[in-house]
């Protein structure tokens, strides 16, 4: 029985990354995409833009406040569907199953496919094809389990990638910040929090049914 070799991609900060495509001029600079009305909420925002605490999902009120000088762009969804479904394409002729969860995010099933082909060196193989066509930044992550090749990635971040082998998750993922972990949001990171719960490696000392009693169905 072989493991499970799962490849998690996704583009970095993809909106923003479209749009630095069509226009240079965006580059190396603040950058927040999203509504611009008063109640406008950031739906993605550069790296510049996130080193003054800027966010995804804030409020562009508030974004504006902490970094003025960023640059606003209304977004279109049009466009980053094009770019979407060039990477798709690639990913749908290179893969032998492929799940697209998002627009910017996919996992892959290279499972067995050392035995013909090291899955790491074919997934380094993959991104640089995505980048040489379509010159968007994108990081993976190549482990186990969805939920680890998740959190790799986000480790792997900017444009980067990364590899935990069997056996090397538990150490990988026990340092981590609880947060993330995908699907903790506000609401479950404060309760974990006001458990005492602040890394991944007191939850991995603690019984499932404890979590259970805990969190319900999602614990």
């Amino acid at each position: 029985m072989h493991n499970r070799s799962i490849l998690h991609l996704d583009l970095d900060t993809f909106f923003v990354s479209c749009e630095r495509l069509l226009d240079t001029r965006l580059n190396n600079r603040p950058v927040l995409v999203g509504g611009t009305t008063s109640r406008g909420v950031v739906a993605a925002c550069s790296y510049e833009a996130r080193a003054f605490g800027i966010y995804s999902s804030m409020p562009m009120r508030l974004a504006q406040q902490l970094c003025p000088e960023a640059i606003v762009i209304r977004g279109n969804s049009g466009t980053y569907s094009k770019f979407s479904d060039v990477i798709t394409e690639i990913i749908k002729e290179s893969s032998p199953v492929y799940e697209k969860s998002s627009i910017d995010e996919f996992y892959i099933d290279v499972s067995g496919m050392d035995r013909f082909y090291g899955c790491y060196k074919w997934a380094i193989e993959l991104r640089e094809k995505i980048i040489r066509e379509t010159h968007l930044p994108i990081s993976f992550g190549l482990s186990t389990s969805k939920t680890v090749a998740k959190v790799l990635t986000g480790e792997a971040k900017p444009n980067n990638h990364r590899r935990i082998l069997e056996g090397q998750e538990q150490p990988f993922l026990a340092p981590l910040s609880v947060r993330k972990i995908p699907m903790v949001g506000d609401q479950t990171y404060k309760k974990l929090r006001g458990m005492g719960i602040e890394q991944v490696k007191t939850i991995q000392k603690m019984p499932i049914e404890l979590m259970g009693k805990l969190m319900g169905k999602n614990g």
